[in-house]
């Protein structure tokens, strides 16, 4: 059960932040569930007969609870509570859920497998005809994420129906071919994996390499056609009768926990500027340079910029090596006697000895442009 320290949950907020955002802009609504919901609604998924020794249970008024494992039934439950017309749909519902999950000791690696984590999940209820649509549309959002942000390698594949699994096999046919219907349009290749599917349905997973070659599942796009089923989802088609609508499961950073420890070891803890939890640091020579650094810090954190002071009464030299060599902080500003007689500053990089100076007016504009978050094209 991680612990997250401030500049890991700031880390985090940044990772979130930019999730959010693409996410509304992809037009997704966001929503929450609760953490813990009766045995019933879990009979009703399924997960109580196919899950259950992997779920932390307790009893609450004599009646019994899980603590969720999984966010789909909440994200059905939500979608259920109106009626929808055909109108309404595709109706794109997304939730940063923190799920529990009881997996075995041994199994248990650092951030990469833990027993709490957060999907960042989205539930899409679409008509049968928007399908291959909407695959599409999360395939290139999680390229966006993976290839043009963080410039991953990635893999897909698609998993076929286990053995212990719900659902007839004309439905699981039909879904594995809209899966695979949707990269053969996109012209993406992907392997089979054979009975790693779901119980509920089939799925594409998304496998990411990482800086030693090893891979990690993380995003994961999960078709199904029996969710809605057991639940007696609805909507009321064009013809006035109630239809039931397709529903597709699916992350992008997968475990926000894990995506965290493979970014960790993929950047070496050197991040790039946009991610790193602190930006820049500004280092003073010496103490009659520090109201003119104080000054420098407060415009910075005024223009959204995440920075720090370093006045110790310390060596130039070692406050360098240890914002360069033990933090990695991507920027270093070194304050002496010239940058506070020509308002400027003195700008460092990381992994770089060369250094070069700035008019401070200029270098605002230069720090926000270093500091923006860049989408390959």
């Amino acid at each position: 059960f991680p612990f997250f320290l401030p500049k890991g949950m700031v880390f985090r907020n940044v990772l979130i932040d930019l999730w959010r955002k693409e996410h509304e802009k992809a037009g997704y609504a966001q929503l929450e569930t609760p953490i813990m919901l009766n045995k019933e609604l879990w009979e009703t998924s399924g997960h109580w007969f196919n899950y259950r020794e992997n779920m932390y249970t307790s009893e609450i008024d004599e009646l019994e609870f899980a603590i969720k494992p999984m966010n789909c039934p909440g994200g059905v439950l939500a979608f259920k509570h109106q009626l929808h017309s055909y109108k309404d749909l595709p109706a794109r519902l997304a939730e940063l859920g923190k799920v529990h999950r009881h997996e075995f000791s041994g199994a248990l690696h650092g951030l990469m497998r833990v027993r709490s984590f957060t999907q960042d999940d989205s539930h899409i209820f679409m008509t049968p005809d928007q399908v291959q649509s909407e695959i599409i549309g999360v395939v290139n959002l999680i390229d966006k994420f993976y290839s043009k942000l963080f410039g991953f390698e990635y893999s897909i594949e698609l998993s076929t129906k286990p053995e212990k699994a719900i659902g007839s096999q004309e439905i699981w046919d039909m879904a594995e071919a809209a899966l695979a219907g949707a990269l053969d349009k996109l012209g993406r290749e992907y392997k089979i994996n054979p009975g790693d599917g779901a119980f509920y349905g089939p799925k594409l997973d998304f496998k990411i390499k990482d800086a030693i070659g090893r891979t990690w599942q993380c995003g994961t796009i999960q078709l199904d056609f029996n969710l809605p089923e057991r639940f007696d989802v609805t909507y009321i088609g064009e013809d006035g009768e109630k239809h039931r609508p397709v529903m597709l499961h699916r992350v992008i950073y997968g475990s926000i926990e894990r995506f965290i420890g493979i970014l960790i070891e993929h950047y070496a803890g050197a991040f790039p500027m946009w991610l790193a939890p602190v930006q820049v640091k500004v280092l003073t020579i010496n103490d009659e340079c520090v109201p003119y650094a104080k000054e420098i810090m407060e415009k910075l954190q005024e223009l959204g910029i995440r920075a720090e002071l370093d006045d110790r009464i310390e060596t130039i030299g070692y406050k360098i090596r240890e914002a360069n060599g033990r933090y990695k902080i991507p920027m270093q500003l070194v304050i002496g006697k010239a940058e506070v007689e020509n308002r400027e500053v003195n700008i460092r990089r990381f992994g770089s000895k060369d250094q070069f100076s700035q008019p401070l007016n200029d270098f605002y504009n230069y720090v926000l442009d270093e500091a923006a978050i860049k989408f390959d094209k």
